[in-house]
């Protein structure tokens, strides 16, 4: 089975070709800030994005022939894990979604050119998965609910990675796993149901290197009706110009890793800070487990750092057993979901 994936980031479009279980084709880049400028909307992207994925396909002399395609799921409506073909709603959905992030050109391009060739197209495990439990939803204000926002893929892949690893089953674990990257989600795993995770794209948690997580809300209140900042300027102080970007200037995690290990300042103090709230929410959802934990998986870009790693293991290794896993598998996740989907293993879900 030859199974073609795309995986849209905010600032990179990451492609891989799967026969089976085993990639035999990798590309992607990042795409430079002077070209994402000149677009004002994510959806403004859909053409540049795809003309990226057909420019890499012909570079790597790949045939627009696929049993299926698959793409990372988009900002939808809250919706059990599992596979789901794309379908005439789904797409509404990612085109007129509320919230904006790359992610959501993905299912919208693996459609269109599944279409022409006469392969399905699937999303799974999307951002937007939800398994809260109901008391995890509730906020202090009426009608202001949390909501499951994050790392879905990756943190279940990883999670059955290290299941399988240990003879168990992910079903049978409560883990804590925390996807530290662009964006940071922290999330309690209760055997097999992410049953309470910041929102990790705009709305809570630990600061990250472009997002502003939780910040103090008489001050944010404060600062929205100063009359010096549009609500658009305020959201990209949420997302996007958040976190070390508004500290430090750049978003670059190997050079303020880096600095921060040779103890220059700001970046030490901005970097430690950083962890210190990522730290304490790992502790939220040891709590949240009821101090029940099998394991705390570090997973994502961050944990390539053996400062970052190290700072964090300080902080947090007395609670639950420290798993690294560097990076993250989201190519491998994706194309396993659409192999279970064509040979009948995985069921496919119905969004509606």
């Amino acid at each position: 089975m030859k199974i073609l994936v795309i995986n849209p980031g905010s600032t990179s479009t990451k492609l891989a070709l799967y026969e089976d279980e085993k990639p035999i084709w990798i590309a992607g880049a990042h795409h430079p800030a002077k070209e994402l400028a000149q677009f004002h909307h994510v959806n403004e992207q859909y053409e540049y994005r795809k003309q990226f994925v057909l420019n890499q396909l012909n570079r790597g002399g790949i045939p627009l022939e696929f049993d299926a395609i698959i793409a990372r799921g988009g900002l939808l409506k809250p919706t059990p894990s599992g596979v789901y073909a794309i379908n005439e709603q789904m797409k509404y959905d990612l085109i007129h979604s509320q919230l904006e992030h790359a992610c959501n050109l993905g299912g919208l391009i693996a459609q269109e050119l599944a279409s022409e060739i006469g392969c399905p197209a699937y999303i799974a495990d999307p951002e937007v998965v939800d398994e809260l439990q109901p008391v995890a939803r509730i906020t202090g204000i009426p009608g202001i609910e949390r909501i499951s926002i994050f790392h879905a893929l990756n943190s279940k892949a990883v999670s059955r990675r290290y299941a399988k690893s240990i003879g168990r089953r992910y079903e049978e674990l409560n883990l804590i796993v925390a996807h530290l990257g662009g964006g940071i989600s922290v999330g309690a795993h209760r055997q097999g149901q992410v049953i309470d995770v910041n929102n990790a794209l705009n709305g809570d948690g630990p600061f990250t290197p472009e997002r502003a997580g939780t910040v103090p809300a008489d001050q944010l209140a404060e600062l929205c009706f100063s009359g010096k900042y549009t609500l658009k300027q305020i959201k990209r102080m949420l997302n996007g110009k958040g976190g070390l970007t508004a500290h430090l200037g750049n978003n670059d995690m190997i050079t303020i890793a880096a600095k921060a290990a040779d103890g220059e300042e700001p970046y030490k103090s901005v970097l430690d800070a950083m962890l210190y709230t990522i730290a304490k929410q790992v502790g939220a959802m040891y709590v949240t487990l009821l101090g029940k934990c099998d394991a705390i998986i570090l997973t994502g870009g961050i944990v390539h750092s053996d400062y970052c790693a190290a700072e964090l293991k300080k902080q947090i290794e007395y609670l639950a057993p420290i798993v690294l896993m560097p990076g993250e598998d989201e190519l491998g996740s994706l194309a396993f979901n659409a192999l279970g989907a064509l040979r009948g293993e995985l069921p496919l879900q119905v969004y509606a």
